[in-house]
């Protein structure tokens, strides 16, 4: 395989999956990487080190693109990330730059930020997958939003989980 023609990506797993998912992308042959932390888990009677995943729910994958739709086979792996309606292909330098960080510190956390009333947001998942609006009402897990399409303005509630801010080309 030529290596110029390798890229990496990001893939969504089942919960709870994801070293599972690396283990099988290894078995087949697939560049992979999926950044664990050390925790020390507590029960009852004894404490247990366990390495846990700090991205929940992803798996990176290096992969050329004759391969790419071979990796969606894999039980488990849900979808690739997509970023402007393909999947996003992550940067050499990104993936380097969280192996150094988790060589650096110990104990990591990921925290996604919340969303803010009137912010650009895109729909992750569900039948308004990728389409972007505004963020106008937050009610417990649901996000009401207003996304105009074709000179009319559409509201609707979405989970959410299923909300991202939207990326910005300022």
């Amino acid at each position: 395989m030529n290596e110029q023609s390798l890229n990496w990506f990001a893939v969504n797993t089942r919960p709870r999956w994801e070293k599972k998912i690396a283990s099988k992308l290894s078995e087949k042959g697939f560049e992979n990487y999926c950044p664990l932390q050390k925790k020390v888990s507590q029960w009852s009677d004894r404490k247990k080190i366990v390495y846990e995943p700090i991205f929940k729910g992803y798996v990176f994958v290096k992969v050329g693109e004759e391969n790419k739709w071979e990796i969606k086979k894999i039980d488990g792996i849900l979808n690739y990330v997509y970023w402007l309606g393909k999947p996003a292909v992550i940067k050499e330098s990104e993936i380097i730059t969280i192996k150094k960080f988790l060589k650096e510190f110990d104990d990591i956390e990921v925290e996604k930020r919340p969303l803010n009333i009137n912010e650009k947001v895109r729909v992750r998942e569900g039948i308004m997958m990728n389409y972007e609006g505004i963020l106008i009402e937050v009610s417990g897990n649901k996000a009401k939003v207003r996304i105009d399409s074709m000179g009319l303005v559409l509201s609707a509630y979405f989970e959410k989980k299923n909300l991202e801010p939207a990326k910005s080309f300022n």
